[in-house]
């Protein structure tokens, strides 16, 4: 199957499981699952909230992680603080890496942004091999935040 097809599948998938749901913490814990089942080698899958100027650990899949990461800092603080989505080849070349579980290798981050363009969080999901996520991948997990977003009743700041 191809990366463009598995990806309409699995936004199918979401929008089916959150169809009778709009809590979002329900949405976002039912989202990470469905990635760790979905997508291969990966070992970690999840969200982090913006709180005030730090992200703090939400829903996810996988090991423990980090808890409180500081917006700027690490991948996912980087995300917050450039607005833009994050596609890391190998982490451990990135500046100020935040390593949560030292078998990552790769990452991607995606910035989740509501209506009004208030930054909620991000997604994340990390991967033991390197260079395992392309612009594909990063697309189609574009589209699986915005069908999280417009499913679920955003929180309120």
């Amino acid at each position: 199957m191809s990366l463009n097809k598995f990806y309409t599948s699995l936004n199918s998938q979401l929008e089916g499981l959150l169809s009778a749901e709009n809590d979002w913490l329900a949405n976002t814990a039912n989202a990470s699952a469905l990635l760790f089942m979905e997508l291969e080698d990966i070992n970690w899958a999840g969200f982090y909230f913006l709180h005030g100027d730090e992200l703090r650990l939400g829903p996810f899949q996988g090991k423990p992680a980090c808890t409180r990461i500081s917006v700027g800092a690490g991948v996912c603080g980087t995300a917050v603080s450039t607005g833009e989505s994050q596609l890391v080849e190998d982490v451990h070349q990135f500046p100020g890496h935040i390593a949560c579980d030292a078998v990552s290798a790769s990452e991607v981050v995606i910035p989740l942004y509501d209506n009004n363009g208030r930054c909620l969080g991000v997604l994340d999901i990390d991967s033991p091999t390197v260079a395992r996520f392309t612009q594909e991948d990063l697309a189609g997990l574009q589209g699986f935040a915005q069908v999280l977003l417009k499913s679920s009743d955003l929180p309120k700041s």
